[in-house]
C-alpha cells in the first residue's frame, strides 16, 4: 500500500487541475486513470471536436476565396485527414498534462479505480494486478460523464450506423449524409463540421429551437446561418420510428402533426450524457446520488460521507469542462487550507463552437421576463462593424441586458466569429459588478470585433453610435 495526502478518481479537466494545484501546495497527490491523462475534454470532446471545427471553418473560407482574389482549382475535401490532425492534437494535448504531472511530482495510478472505507482506494491495472492505496486527507471523485444513446427512441448506439459524438471522432470519411439528434452545443458543432466536409445535414431537436438554452435571439440567428448553409433544420420535432440496417437508417419524424421520413448513411446522437458513477464503489461506503445520478456535494464539494469529495461532471450542474477545472482548483486549495472564493455558478460562460459562434453569461432576455426584472437591452450587429467587414464574417451580433436601474449587466451574449473569445470581457465584467457604464469607459481598438461590445454597451444607455 501507498500513502498520499490526496488521491483523485479521474484525471480529467475537474481531476488533473485539481492535482496540480494539490502538487503546487505540497501535498503528495496521485491520479487514478484508466486511459490518458486529460479525460473526456482532451481526449474525445473539446479539443479533437475544436480541431475538426477549425477544419471546417477553414474548408468554408476557402469556398470563398475568389472573393479575396485568390484563385484554387480541384479543391478536395478529406474529412478522414481532418480527423487524423484531430487524433495528433489530442494525443499532443494529453502528452502536456503527462509532462505537467511529471514535473509537479504527481503519481498516475494506471488502471480502474474503486473506493473504499477508510479513505482508501483500490486500483486495478491493465493487467489486472490490485493495489490498494490511502490518503490521508481526501479522497476526491472526478470520474466525468459519457455519451449515451435514446433507446426510448430507437436510438441504441452501435458504433457503426448510430454514432456517439466519440464515434464521429474516429470516422474515415464524411458520410454522404446525416441525422443529428439533438441540436444543443454538440449537435450544433458537429452539424457545422460534416455540413462543411460535404454532408447533407439535418437537425432534429425536441424544443422549439435550436441551443434552446441560450437566448432567442442567439438560436434565431444560428437558425438563418445554418438554413443559409443548407443544413436543414426540424424543431419541435418528435421521433415516431427508427429502422437501422447495416448500411444506414429511416427515421420518421413528427413536426406539429407532420410526418416526416428522412434516409441517412448516418446518425448521430447528440442529446446528453450520463455521470460515470458505476462501479467505483459510492453504493457500498453509501455516497448519495441525486435523482438524476449525480453524486450529491455541498457547496465545499463535500459528499455526505467524510473525507470523500465530488467535482467536475459527476457532480452535476454545468457539465462543461471550464467549470470542472474551477472546481478542482478551488477544492484544492480548500485542502491546503488557502483561502477561497466560492464557484460562482451564475457566471458561467456558455460556449458553442460552431460558426458563427456563440457564447453567452447570465440570463437570457426570457429570464429576466420570468423573474420580473426590469431591463433594458442593448444590440449591435456584426454587419455595421468595421473589422467584421474586413474578415467577411459579419454574421451576428452583441446582445447586452442591463438593470434598468443601476445598469448591472444582467446578461450578455454573441453571435459571431470569435464569440467565444471575446465574451470573456463580460465575464470579468460580471464577476466583478461592473456596470454598462463602466464598460464604456474602457476604450475599444479600432478595428476590432470587441468594438461591437461598446457599441451595445452604448445602445443599451440609448446612445448607440455606429448603428
Amino acid at each position: 500500500m501507498s500513502s498520499f495526502d490526496i488521491i483523485i478518481l479521474g484525471g480529467g479537466p475537474a481531476g488533473y487541475v485539481c492535482a496540480l494545484r494539490c502538487a503546487q501546495l505540497g501535498l503528495q497527490t496521485a491520479v487514478v486513470e484508466r486511459e490518458a491523462l486529460g479525460g473526456t475534454c482532451v481526449i474525445w470532446g473539446c479539443i479533437p471536436a475544436k480541431s475538426l471545427l477549425e477544419s471546417a471553418n477553414l474548408a468554408t473560407k476557402l469556398g470563398h476565396a475568389a472573393e479575396h482574389g485568390i484563385s484554387i482549382d480541384g479543391m478536395k475535401l478529406d474529412y478522414g485527414v481532418a480527423m487524423k490532425r484531430s487524433r495528433a492534437v489530442s494525443t499532443q494535448n494529453s502528452k502536456g498534462v503527462e509532462f505537467l504531472f511529471k514535473k509537479n511530482k504527481i503519481t498516475w495510478l494506471r488502471g480502474e479505480g474503486v473506493i473504499e472505507k477508510g479513505k482508501k482506494v483500490t486500483v486495478t491495472t491493465a493487467d489486472g494486478k490490485k493495489e490498494t492505496h490511502d490518503a490521508k486527507k481526501a479522497v476526491v471523485i472526478s470520474t466525468g460523464s459519457r455519451v449515451r444513446g435514446l433507446p426510448q427512441a430507437g436510438l441504441e448506439l452501435d458504433k457503426n450506423v448510430v454514432l456517439s459524438s466519440d464515434d464521429v471522432l474516429v470516422l474515415e470519411k464524411a458520410p454522404k449524409s446525416m441525422i443529428v439528434v439533438g441540436a444543443g452545443a454538440v449537435g450544433c458543432e458537429f452539424a457545422d463540421v460534416f455540413n462543411a466536409f460535404g454532408t447533407k445535414v439535418t437537425l432534429v431537436e425536441v424544443a422549439p429551437t435550436i441551443l434552446p438554452i441560450e437566448d432567442a435571439d442567439c438560436s434565431a440567428e444560428l437558425t438563418k446561418a445554418f438554413k443559409k448553409r443548407k443544413i436543414d433544420i426540424m424543431t419541435n420535432a418528435k421521433i415516431t420510428s427508427v429502422t437501422v440496417t447495416k448500411s444506414g437508417a429511416t427515421m420518421t419524424v413528427d413536426v406539429a402533426g407532420a410526418t416526416q421520413t428522412l434516409e441517412v448513411e448516418k446518425i448521430l446522437v447528440a442529446a446528453g450524457r450520463l455521470p460515470n458513477v458505476e462501479k467505483i464503489g459510492l453504493e457500498a461506503l453509501g455516497i448519495a446520488k441525486s435523482d438524476r445520478g449525480f453524486v450529491k456535494i455541498n457547496a465545499k464539494f463535500e459528499t455526505n460521507v467524510a473525507g470523500y469529495y465530488a467535482i467536475g461532471d459527476v457532480a452535476g450542474n454545468q457539465m462543461l469542462a471550464h467549470k470542472g477545472s474551477r472546481e478542482g482548483h478551488v477544492l484544492a486549495d480548500m485542502l491546503g487550507g488557502q483561502p477561497t472564493h466560492p464557484v460562482n455558478y451564475s457566471n458561467v460562460p456558455s460556449c458553442t463552437y460552431c460558426h458563427p459562434e456563440v457564447a453567452s453569461i447570465g440570463l437570457t432576455e426570457q429570464a429576466c421576463k420570468d423573474q420580473k426584472l426590469e431591463y433594458k437591452v442593448g444590440k449591435f450587429p456584426f454587419s455595421a462593424n468595421g473589422r467584421a467587414r474586413t474578415s467577411g464574417e459579419t454574421d451576428g451580433f452583441v446582445k447586452i441586458i442591463r438593470g434598468a436601474k443601476y445598469g448591472e449587466i444582467l446578461g450578455a451574449h454573441i453571435v459571431g466569429a470569435h464569440a467565444t473569445e471575446i465574451i470573456h470581457e463580460l465575464v470579468v465584467a460580471r464577476e466583478n459588478e461592473f456596470t454598462v457604464e463602466e464598460i464604456d469607459l474602457a476604450i475599444h481598438a479600432h478595428p476590432t470585433l470587441s468594438e461591437a461590445i461598446g457599441e451595445a454597451v452604448l445602445d443599451s444607455l440609448g446612445k448607440m453610435l455606429h448603428a
